[in-house]
């Protein structure tokens, strides 16, 4: 016949190993929660704005001149079709519509 006592230790070996899986799935459920995932990926992107932001502001105040380049260029290039407009040619009846020049 078998042990009382290898029993007993089975059992509660079974137990034990039965309480682990449980929090295991547990921790996993809590993990794999989509708003626990949503909390977490906010709070990444804050961290991480937040390090983009300064170090911008350290670049701005180590180069002024190089950023203060750069966003004219930027502001340059959002309006180059106002600005070719500008040296376009205009037509004929834009510039004199009576003909007289």
């Amino acid at each position: 016949m078998t042990d009382p006592i290898s029993v007993a230790q089975a059992e509660l070996e079974r137990q034990q190993a039965r309480d682990r899986v449980t929090e295991t799935l547990g921790q996993l459920q809590e993990r794999l929660n989509p708003r626990t995932l949503a909390r977490k990926a906010a709070r990444e992107m804050t961290e991480a704005g937040s390090v983009i932001a300064d170090r911008g502001a350290h670049t701005l105040k180590r180069n002024p001149g190089t950023v203060a380049g750069a966003t004219a260029l930027a502001g340059l290039f959002l309006a180059r079709h106002r600005i070719a407009a500008l040296f376009r040619r205009k037509s004929r009846d834009q510039i004199d519509p009576d003909g007289i020049l």
